[in-house]
């Protein structure tokens, strides 16, 4: 009989909050394909371009376009807005489900480079670290995940023409997009999801991307990802979440 590790048993319960959530785990042996090292995105400017360019092309034939019509940052922040999404989601997961820290980097992280939906996403197989104290568990998400992974990434895709004020804008709206998925699977777990990406809101590393609600339930970005600008004429839709959408007329923001 197969016994079930504890980064595998935290992964199966996070994957109830949604899609976003849902990662399988890995020990420490070299990735077999199709896994490849997350890392890469970081350290081999080429494969970032190479995502770069197929987010690209994907943008440009939903407006049958050529891919050239679609500004390569545009499709440089598109990209980094799903990257950030996806990974900022399994650790507020946890945090939310558990009060614990699941600690990972792109160092020990491995994806699959899919493209049109969720990449698939493989953790190391570790057990989450309880933190008591919902203040503390902010900062040190704020520290070790929105500053390490995350800002590795940010740094990586900011030498294709994305300013810092967007960046940050996307890493704000993924967490608020994480706490409003928790919200919508469990809603008695909604308090806490909010309650955390506020914390994580306030904290310096996107203190001044958004703006919360007072209730917790209202976010507004103060930058824009510029998907809007991948549509013929420039003349997308806008985010729910954009500091450029009106609430009458916005499309909720992806998740």
């Amino acid at each position: 009989m197969t016994q079930t590790t504890p980064g595998a048993a935290t992964a199966q319960r996070v994957a109830a909050l949604g899609p976003f959530f849902a990662v399988e785990t890995h020990g420490s042996t070299e990735p077999v394909d199709p896994w490849r090292p997350l890392a890469e995105l970081r350290d081999d400017p080429a494969v970032l371009r190479e995502r770069i360019a197929g987010v690209r092309g994907y943008l440009a034939a939903t407006g049958r376009q050529a891919p050239e019509a679609v500004e390569e940052r545009v499709a440089a922040s598109v990209t980094h807005l799903g990257l950030v999404a996806r990974l900022i989601s399994p650790a507020f997961g946890v945090a939310v489900l558990d009060g614990a820290l699941f600690r990972y980097g792109l160092g020990d992280s491995r994806w699959q480079p899919a493209l049109g939906g969720l990449f698939p996403l493989s953790l190391p197989d570790r057990e989450p670290e309880p933190v008591a104290d919902p203040a503390e568990l902010a900062d040190r998400l704020a520290v070790e995940l929105l500053g390490g992974l995350v800002g590795e990434l940010s740094e990586a895709v900011a030498e294709f023409d994305v300013s810092p004020h967007i960046l940050r804008g996307n890493t704000a709206s993924a967490v608020n997009g994480a706490a409003a998925a928790v919200a919508r699977s469990v809603p008695e777990l909604g308090g806490r999801a909010h309650e955390l990406a506020a914390r994580l809101l306030d904290h310096s590393p996107l203190r001044g991307a958004g703006t919360m609600a007072a209730d917790g339930t209202g976010f507004r970005r103060r930058s824009c990802c510029l998907v809007y600008r991948a549509a013929p004429g420039r003349a997308g839709g806008l985010c729910g979440d954009c500091v450029l959408a009106s609430p009458p007329t916005a499309r909720p923001a992806r998740r």
